[in-house]
């Protein structure tokens, strides 16, 4: 075999690949100086071979020659282009459109089916899913693989791992194919075979550039190359001969991008998350309790604010409410302050913007019909309380001016009261004792229901005012007047007119009014306040989930740094790693999150169960859900920018 050093060129043929000067330094405490000015011609066709012992430079000769790496000095010109200052997503889409690379340990992913690790070059050329797979399937089918198409690398005998490498290389159609010490691994048999594909494919027109330490294997070159200390030291010179004329199916030329589509991230995604399925369902759990307590506890907010105003709500919102004592004075009902009478309600009603005006007592009875006793709640009031409180009666009718003038012995009844007293038997006209005073039933109210807090507010009968003053409480004066503002916007001037009318009765200011508009008002920025709270309480629980997150995904990169080389490697751009780790990070989060709706929702059946007040409306877990993907994106993308910018040569050196 002729060798010698740095051959004068005598061709004009075109170089595919021109090196001129390349050198490369290794920084450190101590520079190392790997290349020394190394010039170098290679053609197309070609079948070359570069041969040097460990440590002579040839392996960082060849990540420089397939892009995976940048000289410290010197220029490349591939095809006629000066690659020696391409940025990184550049020399990725050179890596994917021009070589195919055959390592001495495969660098296959390990997760991966045979053809999925054959298809990986395509996806990040846009190949469509039916297309490379057809073309992996095809590729390795013409490698004698054709049975283990759905094995993984570690169903596969070493030769077999290799022809998928091989296949991989040629899935973009590897006009340059680098293979690094491709025999190195593999027994005699295995390693022959290898060689043998190898000298077929450049037989077929492809550029063929193999690094060995073996010259036994250099042999099979039809152009070797000697390098030692960095520097060339032989070359047997161009094989001109040989022309580009590749018979193999070629991929497909479709126009590039990053990621085939979302649906193809997803499944990466979910490929690489059932790898470590324990840690990734205990991250699922993080996000999961988050989610679950924002949406439950805000159904615990959101239920008793319901409650509370329909509380305030049921005596409306139009309404001034008086009650006997000074302002300031602490006031109970047994508290014995008797500064009102019904005769102020009378005067009250009178007064403009004033539909009416309903004094009110209440006082604990016992009803007998019959052997059965009875204990509910009594409320002396006027024939204004169906308008007041929005409340109609549903059977019968409620007592009249004319009832109350006379003070008729009539009752009406709540629905509880109906219940327990009667079952099934009519209420209507029958004759009951109310503390062993004698009424008659003229209605029964319609059903209200419970409050929420133990309060049923059908639990309850009405008496005129009048009567229940002479007949049940022996006294006079009442507890409270409710007074109806016809026009809400005009109710602070109704205050002020009541005040003013009271005052001018008394002689001096001994009441209380409170304006429920004012009072709803209020209770509602207090409930917005504590829902608030609540969700930020529950928040901490996604923070945590975050933190789970960002940990399981920088440890998932620190495992996978050698797959995130072989998918540099084969045309990876740092979109392309950024948008696949920060997918895996939004699959989890968005995965989690779904449960933690579903185990929100579940939660918040069994709070309700338990008989508290909720009320699940679908934007608080729209937004918990969103706020669970939001924490994926945040959290994820610092480990997915940590993952893009990972350098090749060093992610493939790992282990």
């Amino acid at each position: 075999m002729n060798r010698h050093v740095a051959p004068p060129e005598v061709t004009t043929a075109e170089p595919l690949i021109a090196l001129d000067g390349i050198r490369k330094t290794y920084g450190g405490e101590v520079p190392v100086e790997v290349l020394r000015g190394i010039t170098l011609r290679i053609y197309p066709g070609e079948f070359v071979a570069i041969m040097g012992a460990s440590g002579s430079g040839k392996s960082t000769l060849m990540n420089l020659l397939g892009c995976l790496d940048r000289p410290s000095s010197g220029t490349y010109h591939f095809a006629g282009k000066d690659v020696s200052h391409f940025d990184r997503d550049e020399l990725a889409r050179l890596r994917r459109d021009e070589f195919g690379f055959v390592f001495q340990s495969y660098n296959l992913i390990p997760a991966a089916t045979a053809v999925e690790n054959v298809e990986v070059p395509a996806i990040y050329a846009g190949v469509d899913a039916p297309e490379r797979h057809r073309r992996a399937a095809e590729l390795l089918t013409s490698l004698g693989l054709a049975e283990r198409l759905n094995h993984r690398p570690n169903q596969l005998s070493g030769g077999q791992q290799q022809r998928v490498s091989i296949a991989r290389a040629l899935m973009n159609g590897g006009r340059i194919i680098l293979a690094d010490e491709p025999t190195g691994a593999l027994d005699s048999k295995s390693g022959a075979e290898v060689m043998a594909l190898l000298k077929d494919l450049a037989a077929r027109g492809h550029t063929i550039i193999l690094i060995t330490h073996d010259r036994e294997v250099a042999r099979h070159a039809r152009r070797v190359i000697e390098i030692r200390d960095g520097q060339i030291t032989a070359d047997s010179g161009p094989d001109l001969g040989a022309g580009e004329a590749p018979s193999l199916p070629a991929a497909a030329h479709v126009r590039p991008s990053p990621l085939a589509d979302a649906g193809e991230a997803v499944k990466m995604a979910l490929r690489a998350l059932r790898t470590n399925m324990f840690r990734t369902v205990l991250t699922l759990l993080g996000i999961m309790i988050g989610v679950a307590s924002v949406v439950a506890m805000l159904a615990v907010g959101e239920g008793a604010q319901d409650e509370v105003m329909k509380r305030i709500g049921s005596m409306g919102s139009n309404l001034l409410v008086v009650r006997p004592g000074a302002p300031n004075e602490r006031y109970s009902a047994g508290s014995g302050v008797r500064t009102l009478m019904p005769e102020d309600a009378d005067a009250l009603a009178s007064l403009p913007n004033v539909t009416a005006a309903m004094p009110e007592r209440q006082g604990n009875v016992t009803i007998r019909i019959g052997n059965r006793d009875y204990a509910t709640q009594a409320t002396a009031t006027s024939v204004d309380l169906p308008q007041v409180r929005s409340w109609p009666v549903e059977e019968g009718v409620f007592f009249t001016p004319e009832d109350v003038t006379s003070h008729a012995t009539v009752a009406v009844i709540g629905k509880t009261v109906e219940k327990n007293l009667f079952g099934e038997d009519d209420a209507l006209g029958a004759h009951v004792l109310v503390n062993n005073v004698p009424f008659q039933v003229i209605g029964v109210m319609s059903g209200k229901g419970a409050t929420g807090f133990g309060t049923d507010q059908d639990d309850v009968i009405f008496v005129p005012i009048t009567t229940g003053g002479s007949r049940l409480f022996g006294e006079t004066f009442v507890r409270s007047i409710t007074v109806a503002a016809s026009d809400v916007s005009k109710i602070g001037d109704t205050e002020t007119e009541v005040r003013r009318e009271l005052t001018a009765r008394h002689g001096k200011e001994d009441f209380q009014i409170r304006n429920m508009a004012s009072i709803v008002e209020t209770m509602s920025a207090t409930q917005q306040t504590l829902a608030i709270l609540l969700a930020s309480i529950a928040s901490i629980s996604l923070l945590v989930g975050g933190i789970g997150i960002m940990n399981i995904m920088l440890m998932s990169v620190t495992e996978r740094t050698r797959e995130i080389g072989i998918r540099m490697a084969t045309g990876a751009s740092t979109r392309n790693v950024l948008q696949q780790f920060l997918t895996e990070a939004v699959v989890v989060a968005a995965f989690g999150g779904t449960l933690g709706m579903v185990l929100g929702f579940a939660a918040g059946f069994i709070i309700q169960w338990a008989g508290l007040p909720l009320k699940f409306t679908a934007l608080p877990a729209m937004m918990a859900f969103g706020c669970a993907v939001l924490t994926g994106v945040v959290f994820g993308f610092m480990p997915a920018l940590k993952a893009a910018k990972l350098d090749p040569v060093a992610a493939l050196a790992s282990d």
